[in-house]
């Protein structure tokens, strides 16, 4: 779940493993849960396969994953400073963060590990918050950030 907690407007996204179950979650759109009635949508983008060699390989690489977040919709006038800096005041410490752009594309995306596997947890209400100019989306990691390798 993404969103304030105390606001009706929360969302989720939701991967199904068939077509069929899909359909079947498109259908109880209107249907109310709790006092509010839920609107499903299908997504606008599909989820990406991630390339095999960016999967963790060991338990340490897993516990990682569960301490990191992807970020995505970065404003590119925000710093890797104003990053950590947000994170850290809303979810906790920040143990390693990698800023990623280029020129071609108009935001950036981020791996935000943090010390602790709740804050990554808590990070991931942050989705729809505006950081710069623009809200930010927010999903677990599913690859470790690996320290940099130095280069030759």
């Amino acid at each position: 779940m993404c969103g304030d907690p105390n606001s009706v407007l929360r969302f989720a996204f939701i991967e199904f493993t068939d077509e069929e179950g899909a359909r079947a979650a498109l259908n109880l759109s209107g249907t109310v849960l709790g006092y509010y009635p839920v609107r499903v949508l299908p997504s606008k983008t599909a989820i990406a396969p991630v390339n095999p060699t960016f999967l963790p390989r060991s338990d340490d690489e897993r516990e990682m994953c569960a301490r990191t977040i992807y970020c995505t919709n970065i404003d590119k006038k925000v710093s890797q400073a104003d990053v950590k800096l947000f994170f850290e005041s809303i979810c906790g410490e920040v143990y390693r963060l990698r800023l990623l752009g280029d020129y071609q594309h108009n935001t950036r995306i981020a791996f935000v590990e943090f010390v602790m596997a709740e804050s990554a947890t808590a990070a991931l209400n942050c989705s729809g918050v505006i950081l710069g100019s623009l809200p930010i989306r927010v999903s677990p990691s599913k690859t470790p950030v690996r320290p940099r390798a130095p280069r030759p």
